[in-house]
């Protein structure tokens, strides 16, 4: 190969690593598990059905999974479970509640194993195209790691926001409290 031609091959491969996909389904444990421990607040994972569009985007990563919806939002929640810096707040979409098993035979049970995946986490529903919005809004500032599955039922994917694994929404209330309380004594001053 003469030098244009390696120099050719070098931009393609560089493309392919900031373009934020990884193909292979091979490893998509491992690949998780390292983009998992590299995301903070207010970056998301979707653990997408089939259908999931994707994106290009540079801030969305996307990791081909070789496993189901469940399994995988399973795997992902223990990976969570071992940081302290993350916990994740869960969106299901509303549409999932709506669709009958008559009409996507199988539903029913995916429903409830989507459940019992959840590891105790109670989920917000949202209608998918919201949660698309809330992500198109996230990814403009933030990482986005989609996994995507295999899984062949609609509105199937689960959405999770990350959270400060260290500090909740009322510790952030009692603060802004006392943060407003003390201005005011200082101006009734």
């Amino acid at each position: 190969m003469n030098s244009l031609g390696i120099l050719l091959a070098i931009i393609i491969a560089a493309a392919c690593v900031g373009c934020g996909s990884m193909n292979g389904s091979g490893d998509w444990k491992g690949s998780v598990n390292r983009q998992v421990n590299q995301l903070g607040y207010r970056n998301w994972i979707v653990i997408s059905e089939a259908s999931f569009p994707a994106h290009s985007r540079v801030s969305i990563r996307q990791v081909n999974a070789n496993a189901e919806v469940p399994e995988v939002v399973d795997y992902v929640l223990n990976a969570l479970e071992l940081t302290q810096n993350v916990r994740p707040r869960i969106y299901l979409t509303r549409e999932m509640r709506a669709v009958q098993n008559d009409f996507a035979p199988g539903i029913d049970q995916m429903r409830q194993k989507i459940s019992e995946s959840l590891h105790g986490h109670e989920p917000t529903e949202l209608d998918q195209q919201s949660l698309i919005t809330l992500l198109e809004s996230a990814n403009q500032n933030y990482d986005v790691l989609v996994i995507r599955t295999p899984t062949a039922l609609p509105y199937t994917s689960v959405f999770m926001e990350l959270q400060p694994g260290y500090w909740d929404a009322e510790s952030e209330d009692r603060m802004r409290q006392r943060i407003r309380r003390e201005r005011m004594e200082r101006l009734a001053r």
